[in-house]
């Protein structure tokens, strides 16, 4: 049997550093009111093909999904 999970508030960051609480089981979210005047030119921003542009949001706290590249050291 498996368990629903419930929703929680949780405080999730943009790449500008603002912040919003939302009630959510989702590990991220995609902004895509793209709402603030330097949204069109915010190297957070993300231009998929066929859709709209987003902002990742991530919860407070959580690495990037790309940090464990950090340290990667690839042979010559």
């Amino acid at each position: 049997m498996s368990r629903a999970k419930v929703a929680a508030p949780v405080t999730f960051r943009a790449g500008c550093a603002r912040e919003w609480v939302i009630e959510t089981t989702e590990p991220d979210l995609a902004y895509t009111d793209q709402a603030f005047p330097e949204c069109p030119t915010c190297p957070h921003r993300v231009e998929p093909d066929g859709g709209p542009p987003f902002c990742t949001l991530r919860p407070v706290g959580t690495a990037h999904p790309f940090a464990a590249l950090a340290g990667l050291i690839l042979p010559d």
